[in-house]
């Protein structure tokens, strides 16, 4: 069982009356960010650990719950290690600290107790000396042993201090931070300004574990640019959802008049909307809509393939093109299928309509339509083999 543990402590540096953990951040707050990050990696259950209440943190908590996460706000180690599941690992993330899922994920995949580090004088690091040359970067992996025995310690020793200190002594593996991820994405603020600042490179890197070469390429930057201004503008995740329908909607009306290469522009646009929106729907906790828009990208891209094998076939004279089409779409769902990770290289439902569309200005869609599905048929068969090997 997985669990987390945020502490909420601290005051904003700029704003006294409020908690740096309650600051906005990604459309929210801070401390919700946070708890997406932990609900992402498996943990269902969550420890707040405070030192006072404010309004802004039970609403926030009272959000977070909402989200069908259990989340117990505690006051003292005692109460946490209450609170616990006993054989539970416990992510520890420390107060106001902004991080990226890869490196959340990174610490909940270790196997043993571990902290992360950085060396002195880097990015990321400074919350607390940890040895000679590295200090805490505000993350850590313990067992919930380790906070009964904080909590057989005296009282009016500090939460987070002694338990970063029992897990060091513990022995704890010790795992570095990358420098460039400190540098802009890893790090304590308590500064709203600050947090702003740091928040716009966090949310460019959300798109960055997205590694197909489609998204990598063009809707990853694509997503880096505007969620950041649209987290920042407080637009909401229905409004990009209803722009990406509305462009593949019109997609379909342009392939209607025959124009096909303006037709698998128009839907790119679209399928690049829906990237964003299921981004940003996961940002502010909309699970379903998040995987609804990502279904939605998949459908758009296998209606403009059918079309453009209509278009052909009904240019040409003869049915290869709608031939080509169907085949496309069936190899591109059994790759689907194959319970493999996905490599940079392969096809993607998106990758469709981007090859299509220099063949369709070119006005030669049937040899487009061919080199799509034997590009889908290549992946697949790479797809069998990973997975025959893997087994």
């Amino acid at each position: 069982m997985l669990a987390g543990l945020i502490f909420a402590t601290e005051d904003a540096e700029d704003r006294g009356d409020a908690l740096a953990a309650t600051l906005p951040f990604g459309g929210a707050t801070l401390i919700e960010y946070q708890a997406r990050l932990l609900v992402a990696v498996g943990a269902s259950h969550l420890l707040v650990a405070v030192a006072r209440v404010t309004p802004a943190l039970l609403g926030a908590v009272s959000r977070i719950a909402g989200r069908g996460v259990t989340v117990d706000v505690v006051r003292s180690a005692e109460e946490a290690a209450a609170k616990v599941h006993p054989l539970a690992e416990v992510i520890v993330i420390a107060d106001a600290l902004v991080t990226t899922d890869a490196v959340i994920e990174w610490i909940a995949s270790e196997s043993h107790e571990a902290l992360l580090v950085a060396r002195d004088g880097e990015p990321g690091g400074g919350i607390e000396r940890v040895d000679n040359s590295h200090s805490w970067a505000g993350l850590a992996r313990v067992p919930a042993a380790r906070l009964r025995e904080v909590a057989d310690m005296p009282a009016d020793y500090d939460f987070q201090s002694a338990l970063l200190r029992q897990t060091a002594g513990a022995g704890a593996i010790q795992l570095l931070l990358p420098p460039a991820t400190g540098r802009t994405r890893h790090g304590v603020e308590r500064n709203s300004a600050a947090l702003l600042r740091r928040s716009k490179s966090v949310l460019a890197a959300l798109g960055d574990r997205r590694t197909a070469w489609t998204d990598r390429f063009l809707f990853t930057p694509i997503t880096g640019w505007s969620l950041p201004h649209l987290v920042s503008r407080g637009v909401p995740a229905w409004a990009v959802t209803m722009t990406g329908a509305v462009a593949a909607a019109g997609a379909v009306a342009l392939f209607a008049v025959m124009q096909p290469a303006a037709g698998l522009a128009a839907s790119l646009l679209g399928i690049a909307a829906l990237s964003t929106g299921s981004m940003l729907s996961w940002l502010r906790g909309e699970d379903g809509l998040a995987r609804t828009q990502e279904r939605v990208v998949w459908g758009v891209a296998g209606l403009v393939t059918l079309l453009t094998g209509a278009v052909a076939t009904h240019t040409g004279g003869d049915w290869s093109g709608a031939v080509l089409a169907v085949v496309t779409i069936a190899l591109a769902a059994l790759l689907e299928r194959v319970p493999t990770a996905k490599r940079r290289w392969w096809s993607t439902p998106a990758a469709g309509p981007l090859v299509l569309l220099p063949f369709a200005i070119a006005g030669q869609m049937t040899a487009g339509l061919a080199l799509v599905a034997l590009y889908a048929l290549a992946s697949l068969a790479a797809a069998i083999e990973a997975s025959r090997e893997k087994a």
